[in-house]
């Protein structure tokens, strides 16, 4: 019985990881915390646990939490695990944090996008990002800290992954236009995501300041240094380390433009993906990467060309859709991907770190097909 606290519970992410982790036999949720809601039943801030879960909230002290369970989930606002994460509580128990802190490995770059002081990057070497379909290597029982990546990352990453890996997009060509449904900007009571803010309407934000762009860019470049430098196979920790003693933390330098948009849904993304093949590549190669890389991955559904995701089709479930096509008039290939941005963008992915962790079967608990209608 793998023994799990869950900080930040009552968010969207935090509740979806509920949801997923209760019908599991070989888990326990001991510890539902929320820092809104001490006190309160769990089920009276989400009506849909009325009668399944009988608990009530409880704080964010994650030191006493250590020393009760074996994982330790943060689905919390940037800058909270770093301002509390210890080596203390590392020695008791694993983290996996669905938040931004251990995601990149360059402080400097951390704070210039998120705008705080990164108060534990003595953790950034060891976080090992839980991209589990390209880093699974990585992912393991020695391993203390998970950094689980978001949404728009996951598909833009995922998406992309095997044509810059195998040096067939011009890199400085990368363009990526994403959409997301309103979850996935939080709980939190905002002007901007009100009903009648959001209804009826698309609008684009965060336009070449959007915080997650230094992560796909970084994430990008362990896949171009996979091919320069001959490695054998990617490696996000290793690489990493690599070009950290040579003084450059983070991957190979790619600079993309991202713009994400906010559309009137609850579920999803999607992000559209445009780049510049190289020289002498066509679509056929295009969908032989595809099938290389993805072909024996259970939550990667890839398309093929000329068939397009939709999210309607992956709403509830652990699974991306990915499909493209070559416009040979401007010698751009376009790859669509989509993804339900609360589970594979969030708590879905961190179940999927949690079963590598544990050396379970890395589908276990996440084989329900996506929701319609």
């Amino acid at each position: 019985m793998i023994k799990v606290g869950i900080i930040g519970s009552t968010g969207y992410a935090g509740q979806e990881l509920v949801r997923l982790l209760l019908p599991r036999k070989d888990v326990e949720i001991v510890w539902y915390g929320s820092h809104s809601y001490v006190g309160q039943n769990y089920s009276d801030v989400y009506g849909n646990m009325f009668r399944i879960v009988d608990a009530k909230c409880l704080d964010d002290d994650l030191d006493a939490l250590a020393d009760e369970v074996d994982l330790i989930f943060t689905a919390t606002p940037q800058g909270y695990l770093a301002g509390v994460l210890t080596e203390e509580i590392l020695s008791k128990t694993k983290v996996i944090d669905l938040s931004a802190d251990f995601r990149l490995k360059n402080v400097e770059t951390y704070q210039e996008w998120y705008k705080i002081e990164h108060k534990s990057p003595q953790f950034l070497k060891e976080a090992v990002y839980g991209l589990c379909e390209v880093n699974r290597d990585s992912i393991n029982d020695k391993v203390r800290l998970i950094a689980n990546p978001g949404c728009y990352t996951t598909t833009s990453i995922l998406s992309l992954y095997p044509l810059v890996k195998q040096g067939m997009l011009d890199l400085s060509s990368i363009i990526i236009d994403a959409k997301s449904g309103t979850s996935g900007a939080g709980r939190g009571a905002k002007l901007p995501n009100l009903f009648c803010e959001v209804n009826e309407s698309i609008k684009p934000y965060g336009v070449t300041t959007h915080r997650h762009t230094p992560e796909i860019e970084e994430q990008l470049g362990y896949a171009v240094y996979s091919i320069v430098e001959g490695e054998a196979a990617y490696s996000n920790n290793s690489v990493s380390k690599k070009f950290e003693e040579e003084g450059q933390p983070g991957g190979y330098p790619i600079t993309i433009n991202f713009t994400p948009h906010l559309v009137p849904m609850n579920r999803g993304i999607l992000a559209t993906c445009y780049a510049s093949l190289m020289p002498g590549y066509k679509a056929s190669d295009v969908a032989e990467a595809f099938h290389m890389e993805y072909d024996k991955e259970y939550f990667i559904r890839f398309k093929g060309q000329g068939v397009f995701p939709e999210t309607r089709w992956v709403e509830g479930s652990n699974f991306m859709d990915i499909g493209f096509t070559v416009d040979e008039r401007t010698g751009r290939v376009i790859v669509v991907g989509a993804i339900d941005n609360v589970v594979k963008g969030a708590a879905g992915q961190a179940v999927q770190n949690m079963n590598l962790l544990f050396g379970l079967e890395e589908n276990e608990g996440l084989t329900m097909p996506p929701l319609f209608p």
